[in-house]
Order: structure tokens, then C-alpha cells, then sequence
């Protein structure tokens, strides 16, 4: 009996330890097992990022080709802008000396039928130099605005910005514009404001007088009135007509060149630039332009300008008014003309000797030094044109005669250079401008001014 107890213990004992070996053996497994998946992961995850490379390799060769291939269209692009650049730079130099050189005969030309004019005393002649006039005017209204155009795009004008009062501005477009409504019997109203503006005041005037001259262009019947007022924080300049009005899809286009509509019956139809100078203008100044318009109803067209306080506007010298001057004290004074272009010359010596002038014409510095014992006498005036030959200048011609003569005698310079500079180079010797083509009223009145 013990010796079958005993037995028993002990088979309890083996397959006590045989179940706890199993335990072990399994746990071992276990382990084994995980530590070879961890291996094939880690297996898997290096060739995944081979992998990955490779393509992160291709991706970056492609992104290098393609950056290449930007780089090369940029190049091209950049040559090509630079070419389009040096293209439109000389078309608009090109355009400016072109137009500057055709206002040198234009001049001749209006000079010679104003002399005509004096000269002839048929009704019949007058009618047609006074059409020959008009011609003239849109000749020279074409180039003005070509010229402007030009200055533009080749950035030869550049705008100058400061407080600018509209009272005697508004005055200047009514005396200049009345006229030419009257003429086509419609009335024009311009208010008159003490209200100060910023902007470009050349720039600015152009700007007003194209938006007159269009109006009264298209307007048939009726007027044509400009106001101003201020509208939260800019100036809004109006300018309304009673025209025909204007279609809506035709409102953008109008602003572009040569775009023009229909004239009055007492007028021409321009040559389509006038509202693509406005525009043009406006933007270089940032001032805004809108235009409100309806068919048969008239157009108004509107422009935003930031305000000015009245202290900052600028001491600035008026121009002369022809109809405030007096015309007489021209018979027998002496002008000394200096004027390279022979046509110009000519047309001029003749217009002033119709006013009963006695002219010397010359063509340069020493030319005008040798010949001023021709007027018997120190000039009462000199008239010289801006640019001379070979690179003179009339205004040290100026100053050179009156150091001659050792007198300060009264000059004027005319010029068909329009540039700011031009200008201002003129105002700094003190000396009035007349630009080309010069109209005989203002060269009478300014002449008649100088005199007196």
C-alpha cells in the first residue's frame, strides 16, 4: 500500500513538472515567434524605404527637369520683354521727335495764313483761310495728343503733384471753351469752386479740357455743365452733357485710341484720342474716372481727386488772358528774332511785320550778335526759339544779346518742346513760353504785354 502511494505522488510530481515544461516550452515559442516577426517587419520596412527612395530619387530628377525647363521659359520671356521694351521705347522716341519735327512746319503754316488773313480783304478768301485753319487746328490737335500719348508710354512725362486751387482753373476752361459752345448754339455752365485739389496741374487741365471738347463735341441741342463737390473723402469733378448718350457696351471702349462717335453737325468728329488721354492721365495720377450714361439722355462723365488744403497751393504765375491785353504799341518796335527754321522764320517775320514790327530774323547767337545793327538800335524784344542748331539753346542766346547790349531787354521763348522741363528751364531765366503752333493772339497780347 505505501509502495503504490509513493508511486502515485511521484506520477503527480512528473506531470506536474511535465505540464510546467510545456508552460516553458510554449513561452519560449512565443517568444521566438515575435522576435522573428519583429525581423521580417524591420525586413520589410528597409525595403519599403529603398523603395521610397527611389522614387523620392525620380521625383526630385523630374522637379529638377521641370524647374530647368521654367528657368529656360523665363529666360526667354524676360529676353522677349526686354525686346518688346527697346521696341515700344524707340517707337515712342521715334514718335516723339517725329511729332516735334511736324510741329516746325504746322507752326510756318498757321503763321502764314494768320499774316493772309491781315492781308486780304475778300470775304470769299477769308472763308476759305479760315477753313485752312481748322484743318490746321485738328493737325495740330492730333499731334499734340499723339505727342502726349508718347510721353506716356516712353515715361518722358512724369506727373508733378501738389495742391491745385479749381477756382482759377474753372475760369481759364470757361474763357477758353464759351466760345466754342456759343459758336455751336449751346450753353455752357461752369460753376465756380473754392474747393483745393492734389494732382498734376498740366495733367489735370488736359484732362478737363478733353471732357469739354468731348461734350460739346457730341452735344447736338442743350449744354454742357461741369460742377464740383465734394463725395466722402475725394472731390468728384462732373462734366454733363445733353448729348445723344452713350450704349452700354460701347462705355469701355471709348476710353481706348481712335474710338470716337458720331459729331454734331457743326463740328468734326475727332480723331478718337481725347478720352484715351483722360484715361491715361487719370490713371497715372490715381484719380478715378467713371462715366454714367444713358441713350438719348446725355452722359455724365465723373473725376475722383483726393482734396488739398487751400495754405499748400503754390504761388504760380497765370497765363496772360488775349482779351485783357491791349494790342497797340507794336508799330515800329524792334524785335530781334532768333529762329533756326527757315519756314518758321519767315512766317513769323511776316506776322509781325503786319503788325507794323520791324524784324531782324536770325538764326543763331553770333548770327543775332552780327545783325543787330540792322534794327539800328537795341531790340525792344527778342523772340528765340528753344532749340537751336547743333545743340544751342535760345535761352543763353537770350542771355548772351542782353550781355551784349548790357541791358535786360524783355525776351520770350517759343518752342514746340512740350516737356515739363522745357517749361520749367524757361521759368527759371524768368522768360514767358509760347508753344508751336503759336497763335497769333496770344503772341500779340504777350508781345503787346512785353512792350508796355
Amino acid at each position: 500500500m505505501t509502495d503504490m502511494s509513493q508511486s502515485s505522488d511521484t506520477m503527480d510530481q512528473l506531470q506536474r513538472e511535465a505540464a510546467k515544461l510545456r508552460k516553458i516550452n510554449a513561452a519560449l515559442m512565443s517568444r521566438v515567434e515575435r522576435s522573428m516577426d519583429q525581423q521580417l517587419n524591420a525586413f520589410s520596412l528597409f525595403e519599403t524605404a529603398i523603395a521610397l527612395d527611389h522614387k523620392v530619387r525620380d521625383r526630385t530628377h523630374q522637379l529638377r527637369e521641370a524647374l530647368h525647363s521654367v528657368e529656360r521659359a523665363n529666360e526667354g520671356l524676360y529676353r522677349a520683354k526686354q525686346q518688346a521694351e527697346a521696341a515700344s521705347s524707340l517707337k515712342s522716341s521715334v514718335l516723339i521727335s517725329v511729332t516735334h519735327d511736324l510741329l516746325q512746319p504746322l507752326n510756318a503754316a498757321r503763321l502764314t495764313l494768320s499774316a493772309l488773313t491781315e492781308m486780304m480783304e475778300s470775304q470769299e478768301a477769308g472763308l476759305l483761310i479760315d477753313q485752312a485753319d481748322r484743318s490746321l487746328l485738328m493737325l495740330e490737335d492730333l499731334l499734340r495728343s499723339l505727342l502726349e500719348i508718347a510721353k506716356l508710354d516712353a515715361g518722358a512725362l512724369k506727373p508733378d503733384v501738389h495742391a491745385i486751387a479749381l477756382a482759377p482753373l474753372f475760369e481759364q476752361l470757361r474763357n477758353e471753351f464759351e466760345p466754342i459752345a456759343a459758336r455751336q448754339g449751346l450753353s455752357l455752365r461752369i460753376r465756380a469752386s473754392q474747393l483745393v485739389v492734389r494732382s498734376d496741374a498740366m495733367m489735370l487741365r488736359r484732362i478737363l479740357q478733353n471732357l469739354l471738347a468731348n461734350a460739346i463735341r457730341y452735344t447736338r441741342s442743350g449744354g454742357v455743365v461741369m460742377g464740383c463737390r465734394p463725395r466722402g473723402d475725394r472731390i468728384c469733378i462732373q462734366v454733363s452733357d445733353t448729348g445723344p448718350g452713350i450704349a452700354q457696351a460701347q462705355q469701355e471702349a471709348i476710353f481706348r485710341e481712335f474710338q470716337r462717335g458720331e459729331a454734331s453737325a457743326a463740328d468734326q468728329a475727332g480723331f478718337g484720342l481725347g478720352l484715351s488721354i483722360v484715361r491715361r492721365f487719370a490713371t497715372v495720377l490715381g484719380h478715378k474716372v467713371r462715366l454714367s450714361s444713358q441713350i438719348g439722355r446725355g452722359s455724365t462723365f465723373s473725376l475722383e481727386l483726393e482734396p488739398a488744403d487751400l495754405t499748400e497751393v503754390r504761388d504760380e504765375v497765370h497765363e496772360v488772358k488775349p482779351a485783357e491785353q491791349h494790342y497797340g504799341g507794336l508799330e515800329g518796335a524792334k524785335i530781334l528774332l532768333i529762329e533756326n527754321d527757315p519756314n518758321g522764320s519767315e512766317a513769323l517775320a511776316a506776322l509781325l511785320e503786319g503788325w507794323g514790327c520791324d524784324v531782324a530774323t536770325t538764326r543763331s547767337t553770333a548770327d543775332a550778335l552780327l545783325r543787330l545793327n540792322e534794327l539800328g538800335g537795341a531790340p525792344d524784344a527778342i523772340i528765340a526759339d528753344l532749340h537751336l542748331d547743333h545743340g544751342e539753346s535760345g535761352l543763353s542766346a537770350i542771355a548772351d544779346v542782353r550781355e551784349h547790349l548790357k541791358l535786360d531787354t524783355p525776351a520770350m521763348i517759343i518752342t514746340a518742346d512740350y516737356s515739363e522741363k522745357a517749361a520749367k528751364e524757361a521759368s527759371r531765366h524768368g522768360l514767358e513760353v509760347l508753344k508751336k503752333p503759336i497763335r497769333p493772339a496770344e503772341m500779340r497780347a504777350l508781345l503787346s504785354f512785353l512792350l508796355s
